[in-house]
C-alpha cells in the first residue's frame, strides 16, 4: 500500500546529484556502455520504437504527485509489474576508461546500480542499467522500451522500504544524436527520481552496434513497507 506525501510548492532542497568532474564522467560512461555493451555480442533483435521516440504524457494520463524524498538505502530488487520483471540489483561503478561498468554477462537477469550515485528514493537521480538480450536469449530490460507513463516502478530496499516510482516519460535517443544531460539530468528539483537505461533502436551489424539508449524516467510517488 502507497502513502501519499506530495512536495509543496515551498519544499526546498535541489535533489542530490553527482558535482562537477565526476557527473560529467558518469554521463560519459553511460555512452559508452551503451555502445561497447554491444559491440562484444550480437544478441536477439530487441524491441525498436523508431529513432527518437518519446512516449510523452498522453492527455489521458493524469501522474500522480511527488513523494517527499526518502533517506539513503542499498536497492536490493527492482520489480516492474506490466513487464512481469523481478529483479536483483548489483552494484556496479566505472571502468578504467571511465565508462559504467555493466551487470556481469552471465547474469542478464541482474539490473546494474550507479553505486557511486544516489540511491532510489534519496534526493536526485539514480541510474540503474540492464542488459536487453544475450546472445541467445532477451535479457532483463529486454521489453522496457514498451513501457509508457503512468506505469510503476517499485524498488526493494535495504531498509525494508519499497520506493515506489511512476514513469513520466520514455525515451529511445540515437546514438548520433545524444545529449547526456537530456537523458539523466533532472526533471524537476527537490525530487527523488530514477532512470532505467539499456540500449535500443535497431541492431547495427556493421558496427555490431545498437543506434540507440532506451532511457525510461520515473519519480517517487510512494512508499511501501
Amino acid at each position: 500500500m502507497s502513502d501519499q506525501d506530495p512536495i509543496g510548492q515551498g519544499s526546498s532542497g535541489t535533489g542530490r546529484l553527482l558535482a562537477g568532474v565526476a557527473w560529467v564522467a558518469l554521463l560519459l560512461g553511460l555512452w559508452l556502455w551503451g555502445r561497447e555493451v554491444t559491440d562484444v555480442r550480437h544478441g536477439v533483435s530487441a524491441p525498436t520504437t523508431g529513432d527518437m521516440a518519446a512516449a510523452g504524457r498522453p492527455p489521458d494520463v493524469k501522474l500522480p504527485p511527488a513523494h517527499r524524498p526518502l533517506g539513503e538505502a542499498l536497492p536490493q530488487r527492482v520489480d516492474i509489474p506490466g513487464l512481469g520483471v523481478q529483479a536483483p540489483v548489483v552494484a556496479r561503478g566505472l571502468d578504467a576508461r571511465g565508462a559504467l561498468d555493466p551487470p556481469p554477462y552471465d547474469q542478464p537477469g541482474a539490473v546494474g546500480w550507479y553505486a557511486g550515485g544516489v540511491a532510489p528514493g534519496a534526493p536526485g537521480t539514480a541510474l540503474m542499467v540492464g542488459h536487453v538480450d544475450t546472445d541467445t536469449r532477451p535479457a532483463v530490460f529486454y521489453k522496457v522500451s514498451a513501457m509508457r507513463p503512468g506505469q510503476t516502478i517499485r524498488v526493494i530496499r535495504a531498509d525494508a522500504k519499497v520506493a515506489e516510482f511512476t514513469v513520466e516519460s520514455v525515451q529511445v535517443l540515437t546514438r548520433d544524436r545524444f545529449d547526456a544531460h537530456q537523458a539523466y539530468g533532472p526533471r524537476e528539483s527537490g525530487r527523488a527520481e530514477l532512470r532505467l537505461v539499456t540500449c535500443g533502436g535497431s541492431f547495427d551489424r556493421t558496427t555490431r552496434s545498437y543506434t540507440a539508449n532506451v532511457v525510461v524516467s520515473a519519480y517517487l510517488t510512494g512508499t511501501g513497507l
